[in-house]
Parts: structure tokens; C-alpha cells; sequence
């Protein structure tokens, strides 16, 4: 009897609220997703705390008990306009606000000792061109900040810097609509819309075969 071949997840993190918000689309975009299926492999969500003590943990043991193929951890960047795909995670941490546990560091390393910066081990071109193809607006970022989501994206590098296989990377969203009422003027995007992004970036991910060749680099980009 044949059976059915398992294959390692994709993991998708979102944050909770933080600041003076009561919604994270990082997160709502990501259990949007949690159980879907793209190009063969499922799709797992997991909330991160907006937590400088905290959010490495969970992200840590989120890995060790998943063993995924995948790893895209998503912030809410707000003031941005389009879906921005971040080349660089930096060893600093300089908060403007405090976080959730009311920690605010300033100029601290995200891990002492560590490397300056870890670079995306996500397709960033091929993801950006499979954006533009679904008429996505998107951009390749070089700043993730030097918040809570710098330092997840800059933790989850570092972790599997000895695993180039697994594609692995950050992505930021922007604002949805409902936000935007405390915050005239400022750029928003339909959460549905940030949740195609995600797909769109998952799937340029793992199937490189439907991105145009030409745009497709693997492995960490610099």
C-alpha cells in the first residue's frame, strides 16, 4: 500500500499588537494562511510576541519542533506603502518605543559576539518579480530597523546560518485600512491583498520553476 510522503512545513510568524494598536496585520496575514497548502508543503502559522526577551524563544522552538522548509517571519511597518522584502538583519537593537514587557534597549547587540549583519536566505528577486507579476506592489528594503522585528529576522538567520537550504527571511507589511483612522495620511493596504503577497512570496519560495528564470537567484542574497 502506497502511502502519502511527508513533507517538512513552511513556517509563517506574525507579531501580536503592540504600541497603541489593537490589530497586527503581520499576524492576521499569517493565520490567514495557517493549514493552506502551497507547492506541496503546509502551511504553519505561529504568533511571535512583540518581545525582545521573548520573541527569540518562541522563534527558536518554533524551529526545533517544526523543522521547516521555510521560514518567512512578517512585521507591521508602518508608513510604508507596499510589501517590503528585507535584504539585511543588523546586530543592534535600539528601540524608539518600548516593547510589550515594557523593555526599550538602546544600542544593545542582538546576540554578542554575532556577525554585524546576516543577509535574507530568501529568493528576494524572484519573489519581487512574482509581486510585480500579481500586480503586488513590493519592494526589496535594506532597513528591517532596528526593532523587535530586526532583531526575529536577524535570530532566525543566525540560527540557521549553517543551514543554506532553508530558505529564510523577513517580510513587512504595511498598515491595513482600520489603522489608518489614527493615522491620516498615512499608506495602507487591504489585509487580503498582504495575504496574496505572502502566498505569492511562499510559492516563488519553494518553486522557483514559476518565476521567470532570469529573475531566480537561490540561496542568501547580499
Amino acid at each position: 500500500m502506497a502511502h502519502a510522503q511527508s513533507t517538512s512545513p513552511v513556517l509563517l510568524t506574525g507579531f501580536d499588537p503592540f504600541g497603541d494598536e489593537t490589530i497586527n496585520p503581520s499576524w492576521e496575514a499569517a493565520r490567514a494562511l495557517h493549514g493552506a497548502r502551497i507547492a506541496g508543503h503546509r502551511v504553519i502559522a505561529r504568533q511571535l510576541p512583540t518581545s525582545f526577551a521573548r520573541a527569540p524563544r518562541v522563534l527558536r522552538a518554533a524551529l526545533r519542533e517544526l523543522n521547516p522548509v521555510s521560514v518567512i517571519c512578517v512585521g507591521q511597518a508602518g508608513g510604508r506603502a507596499q510589501i517590503s522584502l528585507e535584504r539585511v538583519a543588523i546586530n543592534v537593537c535600539a528601540a524608539r518605543i518600548p516593547d510589550n514587557d515594557g523593555a526599550q534597549p538602546h544600542e544593545q547587540p542582538v546576540i554578542a559576539g554575532g556577525p554585524d549583519a546576516h543577509f535574507s536566505c530568501l529568493p528576494l528577486q524572484a519573489c519581487l518579480s512574482a509581486l510585480h507579476a500579481a500586480a503586488i506592489p513590493a519592494e526589496i528594503s535594506n532597513s528591517a530597523g532596528t526593532y523587535v522585528c530586526n532583531q526575529v529576522m536577524y535570530v532566525l538567520l543566525h540560527a540557521l546560518r549553517a543551514r543554506r537550504a532553508i530558505h529564510a527571511g523577513f517580510v513587512h507589511i504595511p498598515f491595513v485600512p482600520a489603522q489608518v483612522l489614527e493615522h491620516r495620511g498615512t499608506p495602507s493596504m487591504a489585509l487580503e491583498h498582504s495575504v496574496a503577497a505572502l502566498r505569492v512570496i511562499v510559492a516563488a519560495t519553494l518553486d522557483p520553476s514559476a518565476v521567470p528564470r532570469s529573475t531566480h537567484v537561490s540561496g542568501c542574497e547580499h
